[in-house]
């Protein structure tokens, strides 16, 4: 099978192509795995994380890519759950303890980083993490869906807002675009505000319902309960924090943040960013429960990912992009272009 695969760690701002297109044998499934003849595998952040060596896999090569759309190919011994020919999507985990906190046990495995993912033709999974996609989406607006939207919807839950309280996002990609939307379903009466540093994306913002859009380092026109930052940056950590109303809650939904701009962090004034019982929550990971929940709740919306479709080939081109920031919405691979 084809592949892209990461052979060693780089920065990208030195190597623009660190990925390789490789022939790959084609996977074996365990006694209660499937494989999966893979579609369509979206493009996250966390793939430059990867790359550059803050979440690096353990082990090189590695098969990239964590949201996967595909088609149940062949069946473990023991499989069950799904039938050849089904449509599934996979996630962040590959497996884990299987309890509501396999998110943060010890036994969790990443895809794309701990086991072989996406950037490719096919790959294996545990069966209970594979998850019916619902036929309301295409193959390439389902890829997002399986970490952009599902990790926002977790980190919503995060929040704990309720209807009518004001929510904030900063940095507004794959993620955010998708949270926004979600954000509006879940709590119509609340206001949602996006800081974003491109003009582009925060007039995206306001086409999707954003009732204020403005520079990261802006104050909003009110004070706002709730802040959810997906950025890879430090600077929006500190000015979420300025924009919360007292018990406001910042909700961090990065794996890993860069060092370029850590310095921001002394900049933090405990009466002005954190006092008044202000606090900061971060999200780990996520779980096969937060997917199982979401998709069909993505489906009832429906939400409307807005996508951009790459060939498996162009994956460095995708990555680059991505780095370089000021996309709308999330990027896909086509296992079929």
């Amino acid at each position: 099978m084809k592949a892209m695969i990461l052979p060693r760690i780089v920065s990208l701002d030195e190597v623009p192509a660190p990925l390789e297109l490789a022939e790959l044998p084609l996977p074996e499934p365990g006694p209660d795995e499937v494989r999966v003849r893979i579609a369509a595998c979206g493009v996250c952040h966390t793939e430059l994380d990867e790359i550059e060596g803050r979440t690096a896999p353990p082990k090189l090569p590695i098969v990239l890519g964590h949201e996967i759309v595909g088609h149940v190919d062949k069946l473990g011994q023991r499989a069950s759950k799904h039938s050849v020919g089904d449509r599934v999507g996979v996630g962040w985990v590959h497996s884990s303890s299987g309890d509501i906190h396999e998110n943060i046990s010890p036994e969790f495995r990443a895809t794309g980083r701990d086991a072989n993912g996406g950037y490719a033709q096919y790959m294996t999974v545990p069966e209970s993490y594979a998850y019916p996609v619902p036929d309301e989406f295409t193959d390439a607006q389902a890829a997002p869906l399986l970490c952009a939207g599902a990790i926002g919807h977790r980190a919503l839950k995060l929040t704990q807002i309720e209807d009518g309280e004001p929510l904030g996002l900063t940095g507004f990609g794959a993620s955010g675009h998708l949270t926004l939307q979600l954000a509006r379903h879940r709590f119509p009466n609340s206001p949602i505000y996006v800081f974003a540093r491109d003009e582009a994306v925060r007039a995206f913002a306001s086409d999707l319902g954003a009732v204020w859009t403005g520079d990261t380092e802006e104050r909003g026109p009110a004070p706002l309960q709730a802040i959810i930052d997906t950025t890879p940056a430090w600077k929006p950590v500190v000015e979420a924090l300025a924009n919360l109303r007292p018990g406001g809650r910042l909700v961090i939904n990065a794996i890993r943040k860069e060092d370029r701009d850590r310095e921001e962090l002394l900049r933090l004034n405990y009466h002005d960013h954190l006092w008044m019982e202000r606090e900061i929550k971060s999200v780990a990971n996520i779980t096969r429960y937060d997917i199982e929940e979401f998709l069909p709740l993505a489906a009832a919306v429906p939400l409307k990912p807005k996508v951009e479709v790459y060939a498996l080939e162009d994956a460095n081109r995708a990555l680059v992009e991505l780095k370089r920031g000021g996309a709308q919405g999330a990027k896909v691979l086509s296992m079929t272009q």
